[in-house]
């Protein structure tokens, strides 16, 4: 007879701190502290790593809607906001 035990359960991984390689830039930029104690602040800030800034940058705006156009656009999947966009300039010829 099997004695019963709890299952396994595999060690919790950070996805956020895999992997992730310090420069020397980072060292300089980062806060230090003793302890609790704050010795130095942070400096500035790291570079971002995402996507480059548009030349063009959509507006953000507020917009009523009907709710059956909206649950149209929304039916059709990711990205139901730019397809309102797009048919917005078709409409204005643009």
């Amino acid at each position: 007879m099997k004695k019963n035990s709890k299952p396994e359960v595999p060690a919790w991984i950070d996805p956020d701190d895999d992997d992730v390689v310090w420069t020397e830039e980072m060292f300089r930029a980062a806060a230090v502290y003793k302890g609790a104690k704050l010795i130095r602040p942070a400096s500035g800030t790291l570079k971002s790593i995402g996507r480059p800034a548009s030349e063009n940058p959509k507006k953000q705006v507020t917009l009523r809607l009907d709710p059956d156009v909206v649950e149209r656009f929304r039916a059709t999947g990711k990205g139901w906001q730019s397809r309102i966009n797009a048919e917005l300039r078709k409409a204005l010829g643009i």
